[in-house]
């Protein structure tokens, strides 16, 4: 491991080497093609208008993600009632999809935590 840290070192500075020289051009391409979301002028309240239409258009949306909740719950609701008619291959996709759900839940709680696996903190 330590024959390999010179190794990783040039390689570091050759990657910080290439941001210093290619990074300004990099960055000025890409407002140049993004150049129509951006406000011109930029004022305050300008950023509090499109704050305002963010918090908004997300506040409108709430009705239709709650229908399509239901529509799903029913759609859950109607595999269970009909479970014996279940495939195989449906139901290792939802106990793959249910391990995934709780692989984020521990990872959630380890990241909370501090990134400790013990819960104390150093």
């Amino acid at each position: 491991m330590a024959s390999k840290l010179p190794q990783l070192q040039s390689k570091a500075t050759q990657a910080s080497q290439f941001v210093a020289k290619h990074g300004t051009a990099y960055y000025r391409q890409l407002l140049e093609r993004n150049k129509q979301y951006i406000q011109d002028p930029l004022t305050v309240e300008k950023c509090n208008l499109l704050a305002k239409q963010l918090f908004y258009t997300r506040l409108a949306s709430i009705p239709g993600r709650y229908e399509s909740l239901w529509k799903e719950a029913c759609q859950v609701k109607n595999l269970w009632k009909n479970r014996q008619e279940l495939k195989i291959e449906d139901a290792g996709i939802a106990a793959l999809f249910g391990l995934e759900c709780f692989a984020w839940f521990c990872a959630g709680e380890i990241v909370g935590r501090g990134f400790t696996f013990t819960g104390y903190y150093v």
